[in-house]
């Protein structure tokens, strides 16, 4: 038996997928949630999808008319594996795609930059969300929650520039509101916070909020990427270094009003994120 008029979200147990799952079900869509695990998640029908498994995505793609796509976790070539995918997506009957990318890399760029060119070429309904950095990246095991509780710091290599951080619940009511509006967005968008923020801005709020004493420590480009090298392969550290940079140049020192836009709520403050989700109980 097949799911009709159902939304694919590949990536349903992570950061924004989970979140996307949730809104949809809340707005009466069916969801299927996919990831390499089936986890269930509560209305949703869970389904195996491994981008690495191309014996997977048939199941996946069954019944589905629109899917959110989560590019493969650390692949620094991620349209190796996501163009094949999308051309049997559309082979399959999907007419709508929303892809999560990043406001550092632009259509025809880097990794997923590559996918972002091909996209709408491939589907009449599209849009490529292009999200500044997480407030998320603060919380739970990622590599500046853990330095913050191990020696209060917050490393980088981005200097005094500034950052449009967001909330991934933010990202997500855009992506709700891109996969299922009458009328697709058609375009990329760029996703901010309202306002932007240096690291050194960044360690103060967490540490007034906190009542935990944090600083930012200030990295070159080197020793980024020797750190990052250590836990992922070096061309992926590499890129992530660079991104550094570029923030130090003030590739990302910009604010934007899609999510006022398209959701009819402003985004929420990094000091509100803070006040409900960074915890040091772990």
């Amino acid at each position: 038996m097949t799911t009709s008029n159902a939304t694919l979200v590949i990536g349903a147990t992570g950061t924004t997928g989970r979140r996307v799952t949730a809104g949809l079900i809340a707005k009466g869509h069916r969801v299927k949630a996919a990831g390499r695990s089936a986890t269930p998640l509560e209305g949703a029908q869970a389904v195996r999808f491994d981008w690495d498994e191309p014996a997977t995505w048939s199941e996946a793609l069954d019944g589905i008319d629109r899917v959110y796509l989560i590019p493969p976790i650390g692949s620094s070539e991620p349209a190796a594996a996501m163009l094949p995918f999308l051309r049997q997506a559309r082979a399959a009957g999907v007419h709508r795609a929303v892809l999560l990318s990043s406001s550092a890399i632009p259509a025809g760029g880097p990794a997923v930059g590559q996918v972002h060119e091909a996209l709408p070429g491939l589907f009449e309904e599209w849009a490529v969300l292009r999200p500044s950095w997480f407030m998320q990246n603060f919380t739970g095991s990622t590599p500046h929650a853990r330095s913050i509780r191990e020696d209060g710091a917050i490393l980088t290599a981005s200097g005094d520039g500034r950052v449009g951080f967001i909330d991934a619940e933010d990202i997500a009511a855009v992506a709700v509101c891109a996969l299922t509006d009458e009328q697709a967005p058609n375009t990329d968008l760029i996703l901010t916070g309202p306002q932007t923020l240096s690291y050194d801005d960044v360690a103060a709020i967490i540490g007034e909020v906190t009542g935990r004493p944090v600083v930012h420590r200030h990295l070159t480009f080197e020793q980024l990427r020797d750190r990052w090298a250590a836990e992922i392969p070096l061309e992926f550290a590499t890129m992530l270094a660079g991104m550094d940079r570029a923030i130090a140049d003030g590739a990302e020192d910009r604010t934007s009003d899609t999510v006022q836009r398209l959701t009819g709520r402003p985004p929420g403050t990094f000091r509100a994120f803070v006040e409900r989700e960074v915890t040091w109980n772990s």
